[in-house]
């Protein structure tokens, strides 16, 4: 996979990973648990099609959804050296 493609899908499920997790924190998710679950489910066939070829990515996009303020901090942490 393109190295633009996997940054942007990566962003994309840190999306929506930080989305879910603000509805669990308003207690918002419970209303709404049966269509995340079909996401997880659907992301989680993703990821394990994509580890076939790309065990790093999928890795990060696993990340990006199980803790996707972590994988925000360390996206931000490689930018900053990149910068310098």
């Amino acid at each position: 996979m393109e190295p633009e493609i996997a940054a942007l899908l990566t962003e994309l499920i840190e999306k929506v990973g930080l989305l879910r997790r603000d509805m669990q924190h308003r207690g918002e998710l419970e209303r709404y648990e049966a269509r995340m679950a079909r996401i997880e489910q659907k992301f989680s066939a993703l990821a394990e099609c994509i580890s076939r070829t790309n065990p790093g990515l999928a890795v990060a996009l696993r990340t990006a959804w199980q803790q996707p303020a972590r994988s925000l901090a360390f996206r931000n942490a490689e930018h900053k050296k990149q910068d310098e």
